[in-house]
């Protein structure tokens, strides 16, 4: 059978084509084959000769043989995604993002909740220096994943502190821009008295949003901020919202509420419903993430959008980076400020 008319023992017998088939079919040496099908052949094969591979590849139904490669190389070709937890939807479209990239690379993304949220990863394999070639970590500290990558293996930080990771990529989104949007469209309005819903959890990322809510209204002559922190469940917004309206000077009651979570601002509405005031006639309230729940509610929530699923494209790109030898991009991803019926002008009696 003649290269031109070959299409190899795959077709007569069965039989898996191989490398040497598609050299014979292509008229080009194994080697050749290899480059090509590896994605190294510029600069050492012609690009003709490339096409003619591929075609031959593509006739034949080659696929390369990736675990024997892959054992060449030493890679695993396997990320793992660590995250504090699987209820947020936001963590969701991470994975998405990030699993799209890596298939376009041959790679597999393993998600893995950690069991203890943002505290210290436990490795899920026997060893996960032996079983993946890098680590994302999305809203946790470097040091909760040192279990897991040792000191060599690669590992992008996701919404963390850059100043907090050591020998790590660390991959942002504009959080700060996003937490300075929302108070300008509330000192517009002419808010000024707010009241901070915030996380309970002791992270980086709520850390940058009220320090920038500070930042801001501090600008603002006659502009007053009061913090209270809550579990990041409804029922616990709920709460923490109830005790603080309750609390609260009824002369000097706050006028919006800014949330850390699309979740606290659904218990802010709720109690402040329970109080007998009304959204956003009495209270104005924000969020932060752009959660399917905010516009589930009624009316429907400002809140920041976050590009989750382009933030987990980011990340994945960032640690093929690392892994390639070359520079990631690390520049913050934008958000964006979803302005609907959750605000409007502060109460005239403020």
């Amino acid at each position: 059978m003649t290269s031109g008319t070959d299409t190899t023992a795959a077709g007569a017998g069965g039989t898996r084509p191989t490398s040497r088939d598609v050299a014979r079919a292509a008229g080009v040496s194994q080697a050749a084959v290899s480059l090509v099908m590896g994605g190294k052949w510029r600069g050492r094969v012609a690009e003709t000769t490339a096409e003619r591979v591929r075609a031959a590849a593509d006739r034949l139904g080659y696929r390369p043989n990736l675990a024997a490669r892959n054992l060449r190389l030493g890679r695993t070709r396997t990320a793992l995604l660590v995250v504090p937890a699987l209820t947020n939807e936001f963590f969701a479209g991470v994975y998405t993002g990030a699993a799209r990239v890596a298939a376009r690379h041959d790679f597999g993304v393993v998600l893995y909740p950690s069991p203890d949220g943002i505290g210290p990863a436990r490795d899920p394999f026997p060893s996960a220096r032996a079983a993946l070639d890098g680590i994302l970590a999305s809203s946790m500290a470097a040091g909760a994943v040192t279990a897991l990558r040792g000191d060599d293996l690669p590992l992008v930080m996701l919404d963390s502190d850059p100043a907090g990771a050591p020998g790590a990529t660390t991959v942002n989104l504009d959080l700060a821009d996003g937490m300075r949007r929302i108070t300008d469209h509330l000192l517009g309005h002419g808010h000024r008295r707010f009241l901070h819903l915030a996380s309970a959890v002791d992270s980086w990322t709520f850390d940058v949003r009220a320090a920038e809510l500070a930042a801001r209204t501090a600008r603002v002559p006659g502009t007053t901020v009061r913090t209270v922190r809550s579990d990041l469940t409804v029922e616990a917004a709920v709460t923490a919202m109830r005790h603080a309206l309750h609390d609260a000077d009824p002369v000097r009651r706050p006028t919006a509420v800014v949330c850390d979570d699309d979740k606290l601002a659904a218990g802010a509405y709720k109690a402040a419903r329970r109080a007998g005031l009304r959204v956003p006639d009495d209270l104005s309230v924000t969020g932060f993430d752009d959660l399917s729940l905010a516009t589930a509610i009624e009316p429907e929530l400002t809140t920041v959008r976050l590009p989750a699923e382009a933030f987990g494209e980011r990340g994945m790109t960032a640690l093929l980076a690392v892994l390639d030898g070359r520079t990631p991009e690390t520049t913050p991803l934008p958000v964006e400020l979803i302005v609907r019926g959750s605000t409007g002008p502060a109460p005239a009696d403020a």
